[in-house]
């Protein structure tokens, strides 16, 4: 499988997951150490650090579903397919989470809110597997590793070596 959305001849989508993963994990941290008894603008900062990785989700979901829209039934297209749902599932877990606390003055988590948190991440971690399944099923470019990358660039590549001027 090729996917339309790459850098240098990697796709974009499974690299993007990293993003709202990430923020929705320091999220559910901030929220614990709220909920554990810390300051009251830890919670704050975990409604806002949600509401940033669901937009990245929302990113994250556009470029999966340009990929999603050329690859062939089969095993591939299954995985994609489930991919994205899970994401969906873990981005709709954090959606009804702030939604939740968007309208209590201080946007603090609960313990329920939290537990629902934790059930996304755990949800999330089965899509970062897929992920990474995803990533071995795409079509690799053999690309060389090290100071090799260097060599034989061609004109126009977006990798330039400049030989220093003399004096």
């Amino acid at each position: 499988m090729q996917s339309r959305l790459r850098v240098q001849g990697h796709p974009i989508q499974p690299m993007l997951v990293t993003f709202p993963f990430g923020l929705f994990v320091c999220a559910a941290v901030f929220d614990l150490a709220d909920v554990a008894g810390g300051p009251a603008f830890l919670g704050e900062v975990g409604y806002w650090t949600a509401v940033a990785a669901l937009v990245a989700a929302g990113l994250t979901t556009v470029a999966g579903l340009v990929d999603l829209w050329d690859v062939r039934a089969g095993r591939t297209s299954r995985t994609v397919l489930t991919f994205n749902l899970v994401n969906a599932v873990m981005a709709a877990l954090f959606l009804l989470s702030c939604l939740i606390r968007a309208s209590a003055p201080q946007r603090g988590a609960t313990g329920v809110l939290l537990a629902a948190e934790l059930v996304a991440l755990v949800v999330g971690a089965v899509g970062v597997a897929l992920g990474a399944r995803l990533m071995q099923q795409f079509d690799r470019v053999n690309e060389p590793t090290g100071f090799e990358t260097f060599r034989d660039v061609p004109a126009g590549s977006t990798v330039e070596i400049a030989r220093p001027r003399p004096f």
